[in-house]
C-alpha cells in the first residue's frame, strides 16, 4: 500500500472516531460469512458503525487525535474491527446477545466510552450496564416527576374525602 493511500485511510479512521462518542475494538476474524452478515445487520439496526481496520493504521489515527489512547495500544493485536457508537452501551448489549446465542465471537478486546478505557472481554457486563444519555435523562425526569405526582395524588384523594364529609354533613342537617 502506498504512503498516500495509508494517509487517506488514517484520516478516514480519524474522522470516523471523531464523529462518534465512543468506540469498541472487537475480534471478529473467526466469524463465518453468515455470522459476519448477522453482526453487520445488527450493527446497522443499532446505529453502530462497524469497520475492519489494520492495527497500525488505527494506532496512527489514535496518535493523531486529541486525547490519550495509549492504554488501548496493547489491544491492537491480531485482527481488529472498530465499532463506533453514540450510545455507549449499545455495542456491549449487541455483543452480549451474540454471547447468549452461544457464539464465542465477536470478542471484546477494548472500548473507549465516556472518556474511559475498558480492556478485556471481562468488561462486557460493566459496559452493558452503562446508562446512555437518554436513559439518564429519563431517570432524572422520573425523579423530578415523582414528588409532583405524590402532591397531585394527595390533593385528589383529599378532595374526595372533603367532598364526602360535606355531603354527610349536608344530609345530617336535613
Amino acid at each position: 500500500m502506498k504512503k498516500e493511500d495509508k494517509a487517506i485511510i488514517i484520516r478516514e479512521i480519524e474522522e470516523t472516531i471523531k464523529a462518534y462518542n465512543g468506540f469498541y475494538l472487537v475480534e471478529t476474524a473467526g466469524l463465518n460469512a453468515e455470522k459476519t452478515s448477522e453482526l453487520r445487520r445488527a450493527c446497522f439496526n443499532a446505529d453502530i458503525k462497524l469497520v475492519v481496520v489494520k492495527n497500525k493504521l488505527l494506532r496512527k489515527a489514535l496518535e493523531n487525535l486529541e486525547g490519550d489512547y495509549s492504554e488501548l495500544y496493547p489491544a491492537l493485536k491480531e485482527s481488529t474491527s472498530l465499532m463506533c457508537t453514540n450510545v455507549g452501551n449499545a455495542p456491549a448489549k449487541l455483543l452480549k446477545d451474540f454471547v447468549k446465542k452461544g457464539d464465542t465471537l465477536p470478542l471484546l478486546k477494548a472500548a473507549y466510552v465516556e472518556e474511559t478505557v475498558y480492556l478485556g472481554a471481562d468488561q462486557l457486563d460493566a459496559l452493558a450496564a452503562i446508562k446512555s444519555k437518554n436513559e439518564l435523562i429519563a431517570d432524572v425526569v422520573a425523579l423530578l416527576q415523582s414528588p409532583a405526582k405524590n402532591v397531585v395524588s394527595a390533593l385528589q384523594s383529599g378532595g374526595s374525602k372533603l367532598h364526602g364529609i360535606l355531603e354527610t354533613l349536608s344530609k345530617k342537617e336535613n
